[in-house]
C-alpha cells in the first residue's frame, strides 16, 4: 500500500480521459443488449427506471459541452474536492425524451470527444462546486460513470457491466480524498486497496507502525458508502468493512456525494 496522501492528488489528463471514455463505452455496449423490460425496471435510486439511469449517465458526459458554451470564470475558486458534495440531479425527464437510447449515447460520447480535442485542460468551467479546470472535471465523470455503473449493476443482477480500471482507481481516490477533506485530521487511516490511502480525523496524529484507528474496504464498498448506497452501520455489520480503533467510526462524515 502507498503512504496516505499529505499533498494534493494530481492526475493525468490523457489517462483519465481514456478512462471515462472506456468506462463509458462499458455501458454502451451493455444498454445495447437490454430489453423494454429491463429499461423499465427499477433501481435503487428512488423512483427511476433503468431507462432513467441510463440518461442520466448520457448526462455525465454532456454536462462537459453544457459548462463549455458558457463564458469562462476569470479564476479557479474551487477545488476538486469540492466536487461530491456539490453535484446535483439534472435527468428525470430525459428517459422519456430520447427513446434512442443508443444514439443520445453515441451523441453524448460524440461530444465529450470533439469539446475535450478542442480545449485545454486548463480551460475553467463554471461548475456546481465553482471553478474547475476542464481537466479536473474529466476526473468528476469517471466518478460518475462508475458509481452510475454501480448503480446499473445492482438494478440489473446478471448484467455485469465491467469496470474500467483506471475509472475504478480515480473514483476511489477521489472519493477518498474528499473523505479527508471533509473531516480533516490524522488519527484515523482509511485503506481501499490497491487504489488509496488517506488520514483522516481529529484527534492524535499517527506516524510511524501499525494505527491504532483504521478503517479498510474494497473499492466497490468504499464507492457504495461514500454514494450513500449503503450504510456505515450496514457495512460494518456484514463485515464489508473492517473497523478498529475509537476513531474509526466514519458514519458522520458519509455519505459524501450531494
Amino acid at each position: 500500500m502507498p503512504p496516505a496522501r499529505k499533498r494534493p492528488r494530481s492526475y493525468d489528463p490523457a489517462k483519465t480521459r481514456a478512462a471515462v471514455l472506456a468506462q463509458f463505452g462499458h455501458v454502451r455496449t451493455a444498454v445495447g443488449t437490454l430489453t423494454p423490460e429491463q429499461l423499465a425496471a427499477p433501481t435503487r435510486l428512488g423512483d427511476w427506471t433503468v431507462r432513467e439511469l441510463v440518461a442520466h449517465i448520457g448526462v455525465a458526459l454532456l454536462a462537459v459541452d453544457r459548462l463549455l458554451d458558457e463564458p469562462e470564470p476569470a479564476k479557479q475558486d474551487a477545488r476538486l474536492t469540492d466536487w461530491p458534495a456539490a453535484i446535483a440531479d439534472t435527468a428525470h425527464r430525459l428517459g422519456a425524451d430520447h427513446p434512442d437510447l443508443d444514439a443520445y449515447l453515441a451523441d453524448a460520447e460524440r461530444r465529450l470527444t470533439a469539446r475535450l480535442d478542442a480545449h485545454p485542460s486548463g480551460r475553467l468551467l463554471p461548475t456546481s462546486a465553482g471553478a474547475l479546470p476542464l481537466t479536473d472535471y474529466v476526473v468528476t465523470r469517471a466518478v460518475e460513470l462508475v458509481v452510475h455503473t454501480d448503480d446499473l449493476n445492482a438494478a440489473l443482477p446478471g448484467l455485469d457491466v465491467p469496470y474500467d480500471r483506471q475509472a475504478l482507481a480515480t473514483c476511489v481516490r477521489l472519493l477518498a480524498d474528499a473523505l479527508a477533506a471533509k473531516a480533516p485530521g490524522g488519527s484515523t487511516e482509511v485503506r481501499v486497496p490497491p487504489f488509496a490511502v488517506v488520514q483522516c480525523v481529529e484527534g492524535p496524529r499517527h506516524t510511524r507502525g501499525t494505527p491504532p484507528n483504521v478503517v479498510e474496504t474494497d473499492p466497490l464498498t468504499w464507492i457504495r458508502l461514500a454514494g450513500g448506497r449503503l450504510t456505515w452501520t450496514d457495512a460494518v455489520a456484514s463485515a464489508e468493512v473492517s473497523a478498529s480503533g475509537e476513531r474509526a467510526d466514519l458514519g458522520p462524515y458519509l455519505p459524501l456525494l450531494g
